[in-house]
Parts: structure tokens; sequence; C-alpha cells
């Protein structure tokens, strides 16, 4: 079998970084070779722009919700930097889940991801049950002095268990077909009753388009899409607030200080920062104008400072992300760590899009986080967890990791 050029190049690299003696690793500075589970040398050039591009999304977070959130917690909390001290915080055991997950291999991940994801599904169970309210839906449930939302921790999972579903969809039998099938479907029931439209939807399209990579027919693909739509227009005809949020993202301004408010004041922060923006920490509409500025609509605040050169700027992140993800898949050596990939840039990249249509009035509003930049330690963590399982991807197409484990599963 012919061997790629590139293939070449990584073994070369690889024998000249082992024939390193002891003595002058121990005085090596490249700390990657200590921290990383490859040399920095022979990553994927994916891997190294991936690794940058969290980053940078990470720290920009960090300031846009600085920015976002000063006034509000100033005049509430009696400290200005409340939320942003808090993020901060989180993002401690943020970074250490991303480092846990790039040092796992992701056969072992998906191996003890089943019993995590019955286990948080079990806790959106009790959500539904004895969770906190909050603005009409019950996402939190608390659990001494932490709060959780259940509904945000399964996102890194969900993508396990469809990897593990989808990557021999053909060889699966019948009936553990049905079950997990049956098991995806609860899940998305007990989001909805929550309810969390927005969240159950998302889920639904992450399922979709696995399904689709992992080789289910079309046909089977449309009854599904069908019965989700119909699901959903269920939903927003039992719920009265969400029926209306649909009325009032019709036509925001027609009760524009009732149901419209939000999506009025979303519109006037984007429209206000004109071309350049009205730059950095001077936004007018997060002064108590509008609702929820540092969490569903932080980025209406982003717009209104940057404008619609940030703005595109931020787009084109979200478009370059979109492609390093697809090309990370389709180097991936196997199905499980293909799917992993496409699902983990899926979710990053559609809850990103959602958030955004919502700002800009092109979607119903709902209750859906930026990752990286909406406040929030549950969403900032399964977000750090998800960028980690998408780079570790990427380092095991090169073959010198996770390979061996693969094989012996798939044999």
């Amino acid at each position: 079998m012919e061997i790629s050029p590139e293939k070449i190049k990584y073994r070369r690299i690889f024998k000249r970084t082992k024939s390193v003696n002891s003595s002058t690793k121990n005085n090596s500075n490249d700390l990657s070779e200590y921290i990383f589970p490859l040399p920095w040398k022979i990553w994927p050039y994916e891997a190294k722009i991936l690794i940058i591009f969290i980053s940078i999304w990470s720290i920009l977070g960090l300031f846009i919700l600085g920015s976002s959130s000063w006034w509000v917690a100033s005049k509430e909390m009696g400290y200005w930097a409340y939320y942003l001290k808090k993020q901060i915080i989180w993002s401690i055991p943020g970074w250490c889940v991303f480092y846990l997950v790039l040092n796992t291999n992701i056969r072992s991940l998906l191996k003890f991801s089943k019993l995590i994801f019955y286990f948080l599904l079990f806790l959106i169970f009790l959500t539904n049950i004895n969770g906190i309210a909050v603005n009409g839906s019950s996402r939190w449930l608390v659990l001494g002095n932490l709060r959780l939302q259940p509904s945000e921790l399964i996102k890194p999972f969900l993508i396990l268990e469809a990897s593990n579903l989808f990557a021999h969809w053909n060889l699966v039998k019948n009936d553990k077909k049905l079950i997990a099938i049956i098991t995806f479907g609860l899940l998305i029931f007990l989001i909805l009753k929550q309810p969390n439209l927005s969240t159950a939807g998302l889920t639904g399209i992450l399922f979709w388009i696995m399904g689709l990579c992992g080789g289910v027919k079309l046909s089977s693909l449309g009854y599904f899409a069908s019965l989700g739509f119909f699901t959903g227009y269920i939903s927003i005809l039992k719920n009265e607030y969400q029926k209306l949020r649909v009325i009032s993202f019709l036509d925001p301004w027609k009760d524009q200080q009732d149901t419209g408010f939000q999506l009025v004041q979303s519109l006037l922060a984007i429209g206000s920062g004109g071309l350049l923006g009205q730059g950095f920490g001077l936004s007018m509409q997060k002064l108590q104008y509008l609702p929820f500025m540092y969490t569903d609509f932080i980025f209406a605040i982003f717009a209104e400072e940057f404008g619609l050169l940030g703005s595109t700027l931020f787009l084109a992140f979200l478009v370059v992300f979109s492609y390093i993800s697809l090309r990370i898949a389709l180097k991936c050596r196997n199905n499980y760590t293909k799917l992993v990939a496409i699902g983990s840039g899926t979710l990053l990249i559609c809850q990103s899009i959602m958030h955004i249509a919502v700002a800009t009035g092109t979607m119903p509003t709902t209750g859906l986080p930026l990752p990286f930049i909406s406040y929030g330690g549950n969403s900032l963590i399964a977000s750090f967890f998800i960028a980690g399982m998408l780079l570790r991807c990427s380092l095991e197409s090169t073959g010198f990791i996770g390979i061996i484990s693969a094989r012996k599963t798939l044999n």
C-alpha cells in the first residue's frame, strides 16, 4: 500500500524526536513534549490552528463578558467584576477538562460515555420534577451549593453516544437501534418538558447530521426530521410563552414594550453599532435596557461595540473554524473519531449560529448561550470538553496515538 507524503513526513519527524537521548530531553525547553500527548513538531496543521482558535475564542469571551456584564453586576451585585470573576473561576476546571480529554483516547471516552450519559439523563428527569424555574423553564438542578444544568453537561456525551451508534450503523442489530433511538427520543422529550425548545432542537439537529454522516437512509432521516418539526410545533402550541415568542418574532415592533421587547432592544443594539461600533465597553443597551445581555443576547452587545466589521470578522472566524473541523473529520482514521469530530464541530458551530440568529431576529427568541462567551459554568465546561474531543481527533489522525486501541475494538 502506498504511503502518503504527509505520513512519511510525520514518521521522519517522529523518529528524530524519539532518537533524542534522555539527557537532552531533560534539558529541553519544549514543554509540549511533556504536556501534550504528541510533540508539537508532529501536530497536524489543523490541530495547531485549532488550539490557537480555541484559546482566542475563550480569551475573547472573557473580555466580551466583562464588558457586557459590568453595569448589571455593579447595580445588582455591588461589584462590577462579579460575573467576570465567576467565569474566570469556571475557566480553570474548563481548561482542566480540556487537558484531560486531550490526553485521553477517543476509544476510552466512548467506553465510559454511556454510564455518564444515562446518569445525566436521570438528572434531566429530576430537573423536570424538582428543578428551579427560571423565566418559565426548569433547567437548573440544585445539589447542595452547586447549581447544575444537565441539559448543557450532557452535550459532549450526546456526541459520544451518537458516535457509538452511527459509526457502524449497518452492522448494529435492529433491537439495539430501537433502544438507542427511544433513548435519544426520551432525552429530547424530557428537554422539551422543561421546556427548552432551543436545546431540544439543537440536539435533534446534531443527531440528524451525525446520522447522515453515519450512513442512515435519507428516507429514515426525512421521517425523523418530520417527526421533529411536528413535535416542536406541538410544544409551541402547548406552551403559551413559546407561542408568544414566535408571534413576537414575526413582528417584534407590534408589541415592543412587552413580548417583542427583547428582540427590539437587541436589534437596536446591533443597529446602533454601525460599521465600526461604539467601541469596547461603550455599549448603551447593556445599561439594563437589553435583558440577559451577558447570556442569551451577548452577541448583540458585541455587535454594538464592534460594529458590522467586528461581527463580520467573528462570522469569518466561525467559517474558518468550521473548515478546520471538516478537515479534521476527513483525516480521521476510523468511523468513531470521524463522527466525534463531526459532532463536536457541528455542535459548537450550530449553537453559535443559533445564538446569533436569535440576536439578529432571524430565529424566535430562545435561551441558548454563545459557546465560550456567554456567562455560565455548565456551558463553559461542556464547550471545553467538546473542543478537547475535536483536538484529540486531530492528533489521533496522525496514527501515532489511539490507533492500537481502535484496531483491537474493530477486530
